[in-house]
């Protein structure tokens, strides 16, 4: 009797031979992985989920005594604390999905080496995973808004607020795409591991998180921006706070380039999946 089958699954013989339709059939194993996320990252804490909160309280007061206290950065007059929090919530969704994705194969070795599923599921459900942590600092920073805005300091949101989720998708995707090129040369070059935290760091501080672009001379401020990140802060602390303007020339260009990132990093990670486990 012949048999048919109904999932057959074949080498991927051709550079870009992506399918990234399978990650639709996958869905459910997405979102399991996200409660594993979850799950794995609180148990054993006493606070558990609150760090979700503390977190980003104890980084913007740190920003607020350093940068506003001690160096005297401004901040286009909006409350320190405020612009510090908006700029951190953020960098650090950003920071996050590259940190985390970029450990994919080495921290995921033992579960690819046992079972089949597309290995994009999981920087994916990473992704995903962070994005629960970037609502709820964001949820502060709009409660913190309205307690400054209430006391008269000057904050002024606006419509550009509605681009929120096209913010949230271009860090996404371009965490993702960096992450994924990382951790496809982390296979062979561990060292990349160990300097990624540093990396991220330093990116941090070309990026407009802790100042404002208008402080800076015009060469310097092109140079910035420049940065694929930079314009996705500084227009995302404009729709918040409204500090400083839009800058959509920059924006565009960043979209192109995350465009690009995204899917070459797909591209070397469809690549390396298939030996990986040769050299992990």
């Amino acid at each position: 009797m012949e048999q048919t089958w109904k999932k057959v699954i074949e080498p991927k013989n051709k550079l870009l031979d992506l399918k990234l339709g399978e990650l639709l059939e996958y869905k459910d194993l997405i979102w399991m992985f996200v409660k594993r996320s979850f799950k794995s990252q609180y148990k054993q804490t006493i606070l558990g989920p609150a760090w979700f909160v503390i977190n980003p309280l104890i980084t913007s007061v740190l920003f607020t005594v350093v940068f506003g206290g001690i160096a005297k950065i401004s901040t286009d007059g909006v409350p320190q604390f405020l612009f510090y929090m908006a700029g951190n919530t953020a960098w650090s969704y950003f920071a996050t999905c590259l940190t985390n994705t970029s450990n994919t194969f080495v921290a995921n070795a033992g579960v690819f080496g046992k079972v089949y599923f597309p290995r994009l599921v999981m920087p994916i459900s990473t992704v995903i995973f962070s994005v629960l942590s970037f609502l709820i600092q964001l949820a502060l920073l709009v409660g913190f808004m309205i307690y400054f805005m209430a006391i008269g300091e000057n904050v002024q949101p606006n419509m550009y607020i509605l681009l929120l989720p096209v913010f949230v998708l271009h860090m996404a995707a371009m965490g993702l795409g960096f992450g994924i090129i990382i951790s496809s040369l982390t296979t062979k070059y561990r060292d990349l591991t160990i300097l990624v935290g540093f990396g991220v760091q330093l990116w941090m501080y070309i990026t407009p998180v802790v100042y404002p672009v208008s402080t800076l001379s015009d060469k310097l401020k092109a140079l910035i921006m420049l940065n694929p990140m930079a314009p996705v802060v500084n227009n995302f602390k404009y729709a918040m706070l409204g500090c400083g303007k839009m800058e959509w020339g920059y924006w565009g260009l960043s979209a192109i380039v995350t465009a690009v990132v995204l899917f070459v990093g797909i591209v070397i990670f469809n690549k390396v999946e298939k030996t990986f486990m040769d050299t992990v």
